[in-house]
């Protein structure tokens, strides 16, 4: 009897149950037939949305902003305007701008100069005039060609460095001289940001780390995933209501308390049973209104999430991973398809979709993707990966310009004292729009 038990039990098994190929897990036949509403397949392709829809719908843009100050440790929460011509305002030396990855770094803006820096990790500033007041390189031959990739921001009379390499360091803003440095275990791949006299990096290993600014001496750390799930893009912080809220390379978000270090929510927004699949993934950075949290994925997901308890408000299909803007009740994405989506904020209603690769034949198109994009003067300003800005009225659905800005790679525009700067192999660019755009370039 016994034997007979044991002879039926794989036949049992197998009739009952199939074998998902791509989890590599099995699964249970009745509730893969039947559905069961509370799982949610992960990482798996929906169709986008590639049609035109309300293109003519009339929006409020009254929150719009105009002469918008730009702070390191917040959101860009609008755009203000500005006018005139493109020129190239800086040089430095470079390896093609995708091979660095570069269009998640920007530079740092302090009064009316510009801080960057070049492949051997040498720091710059640059007065108005373009003129270089400092270059200073605190790295050792060694550490050079590594070509460490820098992140900054600016704190007093310090600005505040995160590597590629893993050091950290506080240099002296107005001569470039070195405060103090530190080294990591692991390299960073985050934006900093501060808060008070503590700043807040992530590193490689999924880990969110506090400093002191004073010394850099850490105050604690959290870790979160392991370091073998690494993602295709930097992470994202944002400091909200004495909290840290950040997200990881498998889309969990957390949300930390700044002082304690402890966790106050943590929302996971995809599955940690396909970790293999986590250097594909990719997330926007986290924007927020003040009372709710905005970002998106290469997932078909756009989320929004209450800053307070972390649950989710609402979950749109838009495939994207570049950072969305908020301007009143209305929030503007683009998806990786080139459509621009117009989203009412407290619902996650899609209202209007346009699209903005109408001008690229299908065979090109396939190959080209959206970086990033700026408002200002109630215009969409829309870089993509063959080095194209496309200028688009966001009142009607016209597109007021495509110019070819560099051969490869541009970084998103950056808005900054009612300027428009672009980051591009060689040099960065400046843009001093006029009503209707007229550009004219010079190359490096």
């Amino acid at each position: 009897m016994n034997k007979l038990i044991i002879l039926l039990i794989p036949f049992f098994f197998f009739n009952n149950c199939s074998f998902n190929e791509n989890s590599r897990i099995w699964k249970d036949k009745d509730k893969e037939l039947f559905g069961e509403p509370n799982i949610k397949k992960v990482f798996v392709k929906k169709k986008s949305v590639v049609r035109e829809f309300n293109q003519n719908l009339n929006l409020d843009l009254s929150g719009i902003k105009t002469n918008f100050k730009y702070i390191n440790n917040r959101n860009d929460f609008g755009s203000q305007s500005y006018k005139g011509e493109l020129k190239k305002i800086a040089s430095y030396k470079f390896s093609k701008l995708e091979d660095l990855n570069q269009i998640n770094f920007k530079p740092l803006f302090i009064e009316n100069d510009i801080v960057f820096f070049n492949k051997k990790g040498s720091i710059i500033r640059y007065d108005e005039n373009q003129k270089i007041l400092w270059e200073k390189n605190h790295y050792s031959k060694a550490e050079k060609k590594l070509q460490p990739k820098l992140d900054f921001i600016f704190y007093k009379d310090s600005i505040l460095v995160s590597d590629s390499i893993a050091k950290y360091y506080s240099i002296n803003a107005n001569n470039g001289d070195l405060n103090w440095s530190k080294n990591n275990t692991y390299p960073f791949n985050s934006e900093i940001k501060k808060y008070k006299n503590k700043f807040f990096v992530i590193d490689y290993k999924n880990t969110l780390r506090c400093y002191k600014i004073k010394d850099g001496s850490e105050c604690w750390n959290l870790p979160t995933e392991d370091s073998f799930t690494i993602s295709n893009s930097k992470y994202s912080l944002i400091i909200l209501d004495d909290m840290v809220v950040f997200n990881n390379s498998i889309g969990d978000i957390t949300a930390v308390d700044i002082e304690s270090g402890l966790i106050v929510w943590q929302l996971p927004t995809q599955s940690t049973s396909i970790l293999n699949e986590t250097y594909d993934f990719k997330t926007s950075k986290l924007v927020s209104d003040g009372s709710s949290i905005f970002f998106s994925n290469n997932k078909n997901e756009f989320y929004s999430i209450d800053i307070k308890t972390g649950t989710t408000n609402w979950i749109s299909d838009i495939n994207s991973n570049i950072t969305p803007v908020i301007t009143g009740n209305l929030i503007f994405t683009v998806s990786d398809e080139g459509y621009l989506y117009v989203i009412e904020k407290n619902k996650g209603n899609i209202i209007r979709v346009t699209d903005l690769f109408k001008n690229y034949k299908p065979k090109k198109r396939k190959n080209v993707y959206p970086i990033g994009f700026a408002i200002g003067n109630k215009n969409l300003y829309l870089t993509n990966s063959d080095g194209k800005l496309i200028v688009k009225d966001l009142q009607n659905a016209s597109i007021l310009k495509i110019e070819k800005v560099s051969s490869n790679i541009v970084s998103k525009p950056l808005i900054f004292n009612n300027n428009l700067y672009l980051v591009r192999s060689g040099s960065i660019i400046q843009s001093l729009l006029l009503p209707i755009l007229k550009l004219t370039i010079h190359s490096p």
